[in-house]
C-alpha cells in the first residue's frame, strides 16, 4: 500500500519537479554566463591602453641631501603628468613634468646658489620623466608594484632611468610612490661641496602622487592641453 502511495506521489510531483530542476539549470546558467561575460569585459577592458592622469596640486617631489652638519630637507612642485600604459604587452608613453624653479628648502640664501649655480633653473626649468616600457604584476584594483622604465631629462641632459612604483588603485582614483637617487655630479652639475662644508654627490628624491585612471586617453590629453 505504501509502495502505491509513493507512486502515486511521483506521479503527481514528478511533473513539477522537473520543471523546478529545469527553472534551477536555467537560473545557474545564466549566472554563469554572466559571470563569464564580466571577467571577459574586465580582461578586455584592462588589457587596453589606461592613462593615469595626475592632479599636480596633490603630488609633490621631496629632495634629501645628506651634508657633514645636517641633512637637508625641500621639495619641488610638480606641473603635470600624464602617463599612457597598457598592463598586457607593457608599452608606455607619456611624461611627469617637475617645475625646477619651486625647489626650496626653507633657506633662502641657501636656495638662491641652488638654482643659480647647481640647477641653472633659469637656463633649465623643467625636469622630465618619460615612460617607455612597463614592467611588473598590475593589479586593476588595489596595490600593485611595478617597474617604469624611461628617460630622465635634467639640466640639459637625458638619462635612462628605472623606478620602481608602489601604485594603489580604488575605482578610479590612483596614488603612487616612488624613490630615485640622483647622481647629481655626475649628471654634469655643480658639487656645492667648499673646503669647510662637505655635501653628498647624490640627492634622494621621493615623488608621491595622487591622481586617477582614465579610460579614454584623447580627453585626457584635451584636459592638460
Amino acid at each position: 500500500m505504501r509502495i502505491c502511495t509513493n507512486v502515486t506521489e511521483l506521479f503527481h510531483k514528478g511533473p513539477k519537479l522537473l520543471i523546478v530542476n529545469f527553472r534551477n539549470r536555467i537560473i545557474a546558467s545564466y549566472i554563469f554566463l554572466a559571470i563569464l561575460c564580466v571577467a571577459g569585459c574586465s580582461s578586455d577592458l584592462w588589457a587596453q591602453e589606461m592613462t593615469l592622469e595626475l592632479d599636480p596640486a596633490n603630488s609633490k617631489v621631496e629632495f634629501t641631501l645628506p651634508d657633514v652638519l645636517h641633512t637637508v630637507h625641500g621639495t619641488f612642485a610638480m606641473k603635470s603628468g600624464l602617463i599612457h600604459f597598457n598592463p598586457s604587452n607593457g608599452s608606455a608613453s607619456g611624461s611627469v613634468l617637475v617645475d625646477v624653479k619651486s625647489g626650496q628648502s626653507g633657506n633662502s640664501t641657501r636656495d638662491r646658489k641652488m638654482h643659480k649655480e647647481i640647477l641653472q633653473s633659469e637656463q633649465y626649468p623643467d625636469a622630465t620623466f618619460m615612460p617607455t616600457k612597463m614592467s611588473g604584476a598590475f593589479s586593476p584594483q588595489g596595490s600593485s608594484e611595478i617597474q617604469v622604465d624611461g628617460t630622465f631629462r635634467i639640466h640639459g641632459s637625458d638619462h635612462p632611468i628605472t623606478l620602481v612604483i608602489l601604485l594603489q588603485i580604488s575605482g578610479s582614483s590612483a596614488n603612487f610612490k616612488t624613490q630615485l637617487v640622483l647622481p647629481y655630479v655626475q649628471w654634469g652639475m655643480k658639487n656645492p661641496s667648499t673646503f669647510v662644508l662637505r655635501v653628498s654627490d647624490r640627492v634622494d628624491l621621493a615623488i608621491t602622487a595622487s591622481g586617477r585612471i582614465v579610460q579614454d586617453p584623447q580627453s585626457a590629453d584635451a584636459r592638460i592641453r
